[in-house]
């Protein structure tokens, strides 16, 4: 089983393109200093989180290419089974499923990843799954997500679930 160990800013910014309709890394929305952008983008080309697809709007172009013009980033269907988003397609191959290490990042990495699934989650849900407190729960969203990573959250009470979190892509 390979592992593969995200640091917080590669979290932010693979989570977030994976929570995107069509998956794209940029914009990034995420206040990052000087080069860190293509340093983190350049890794996670490594692993094969994010590969590289011809752009079609400007806005979203990593680097041009000679013979295929402008490029940008998309994530790959790895990444989201990394962050717990899809299952592992069916193959034919005995492909070594990737996994998360585990460093003081991961119960963000999956908060991160439960945020930015489909339809969110819920204080009770983050609380069983992680093992905090709900008001731990309720402060790292606040705290960390919301001001330190500048990621925008929204909530909405829905019937039969209660109060529910997710991120919202700008």
């Amino acid at each position: 089983m390979t592992q593969i160990q995200l640091s917080d800013a590669q979290t932010t910014i693979l989570s977030t393109a994976c929570a995107r309709e069509d998956g794209l890394v940029f914009p990034v929305t995420a206040p990052f200093k000087g080069g860190a952008v293509g340093n983190i983008c350049k890794s996670l080309l490594k692993h094969g989180l994010i590969e590289e697809v011809v752009a079609t709007d400007h806005n979203t172009v990593w680097r041009h290419d000679a013979d295929h013009g402008p490029i940008t980033l998309k994530a790959t269907t790895q990444a989201q089974v990394l962050l717990g988003m899809t299952q592992a397609p069916e193959t034919t191959e005995a492909a070594a499923p990737l996994t998360l290490s585990h460093n003081r990042a991961s119960k963000q990495d999956m908060l991160i990843a439960m945020l930015s699934a489909e339809g969110g989650a819920t204080i009770a849900e983050i609380t069983s799954a992680l093992g905090w407190q709900p008001h731990t729960a309720r402060g790292v969203i606040s705290g960390v997500l919301k001001k330190k990573l500048e990621l925008s959250i929204a909530s909405e009470k829905l019937d039969g679930r209660g109060r529910t979190y997710k991120i919202i892509l700008t």
